[in-house]
């Protein structure tokens, strides 16, 4: 279904090119089995789920990350979420906008990122440099909010 609300995105003329994300615990069977009750986004602590196109609930990392905490989960009266699954499938990657990259001191997303899946490397008469371990990455999307230069996105491992 999210190829038909690509669609109506684009009828509607919202070229957002950010990618719809569906809530932690979600399958492909999301938008089937939500009634699109609010529930969830009532619940979530760090206001990070937000109604979407089509009323559906989608994550927003733009002002925090999610902490996990599975208030949406137990808020939720409909078979929507599965805790046997990951909670997403998407892992932070930073990109050449980084600051450190224009000899910037930075560490903004090591600060926010409480799995502590981005490192930073000392470099010798530089700034040290980001290192991203992508198997502690959990998605949870707090790297985002708290990058000055927007230089890192969720990508799914298959692209």
């Amino acid at each position: 279904m999210s190829v038909s609300l690509s669609r109506r995105r684009l009828l509607r003329g919202q070229l957002d090119s950010r990618p719809h994300l569906d809530p932690p615990w979600s399958g492909s069977d999301f938008n089937d089995c939500c009634s699109r009750c609010d529930a969830c986004i009532k619940a979530c602590p760090e206001q990070v789920l937000r109604r979407g196109d089509g009323g559906f609930p989608q994550m927003d990392f733009s002002q925090n990350g999610c902490s996990l905490c599975q208030a949406c989960v137990q808020a939720c009266p409909e078979p929507v979420f599965d805790l046997s699954r990951q909670a997403f499938d998407w892992r932070a990657q930073i990109n050449t906008a980084c600051l450190v990259n224009q000899g910037i001191h930075c560490q903004s997303c090591d600060d926010a990122c409480e799995p502590r899946a981005i490192r930073f490397r000392p470099r010798l008469g530089q700034p040290p440099s980001p290192e991203l371990d992508t198997t502690a990455c959990t998605g949870c999307g707090a790297c985002l909010a708290s990058c000055p230069a927007d230089a890192i996105s969720l990508e799914t491992p298959h692209g």
